[in-house]
């Protein structure tokens, strides 16, 4: 029901018709009026819904690429990264670290050994790079002939294995060690030894788990 004037209309017989016609021009004014909300309405709908559905696979497109580019998950096996990282510690790894640069010294990387994509990953520090010369002698890294200087207090080496003699490093090469220096299984054994680009999957920015050792690495 609609009013006029105050006056109730019944707009299902003739008798609005008889109103003024200015009453009635103002009358289908607001009948085109309530037919146009009705069709913006019908429009809409599907408009939203299909606003929503493309603002749902956005997100869902960005955490996926979000999770395979920063969130995927390797376990540090063994000793040979301790203090660092202990046995157990699920890591981060940033996998497009490496596809707009290239590992610096110092930086811990995960890689696959001998390039196998079946190959378990393995977790280990680089200490030199591409262009380097590094050798283990008297208990100390020399990189170019010169004693290389660590942000931590390592113990002195004492297994050279494959640095006993200088090991030049070529484009794409790099030579990664475990921070407990005198046991692990890293460039220095034959069965591993230069880690080159290809093998390389990404850089370890973040410990996971278990809580308390959670942190930027």
């Amino acid at each position: 029901m609609r009013y006029v004037n105050e006056t109730p209309i019944d707009f299902t017989n003739e008798d609005w018709k008889t109103h003024t016609p200015r009453e009635r021009a103002r009358i289908e004014a607001l009948q085109r009026k309530d037919a146009q909300k009705r069709r913006k309405k019908k429009k809409f709908l599907p408009r939203l819904l299909f606003e929503w559905a493309f603002l749902i696979l956005i997100a869902v497109l960005f955490g996926y690429v979000s999770v395979y580019t920063f969130g995927q998950q390797r376990t540090n096996i063994g000793h040979s990264m301790d203090p660092t990282l202990e046995g157990g510690d699920v890591c981060l790894v940033n996998i497009l670290a490496y596809q707009v640069s290239t590992p610096k010294t110092g930086d811990i990387v995960s890689y696959r050994p001998n390039g196998s994509s079946s190959a378990r990953p393995d977790i280990k520090r680089v200490v030199a790079i591409p262009g380097q010369t590094i050798q283990i002698k008297d208990g100390m890294i020399y990189i170019n002939d010169q004693v290389y200087l660590e942000g931590k207090d390592y113990p002195a080496i004492t297994r050279a294995g494959l640095a006993e003699n200088p090991v030049k490093l070529g484009e794409g090469e790099y030579f990664v060690l475990g921070d407990n220096r005198n046991n692990s299984e890293d460039s220095r054994n034959p069965e591993i030894g230069i880690v080159t680009s290809e093998m390389l999957e990404g850089r370890v920015w973040f410990v996971l788990s278990p809580a308390e050792h959670r942190g930027f690495m």
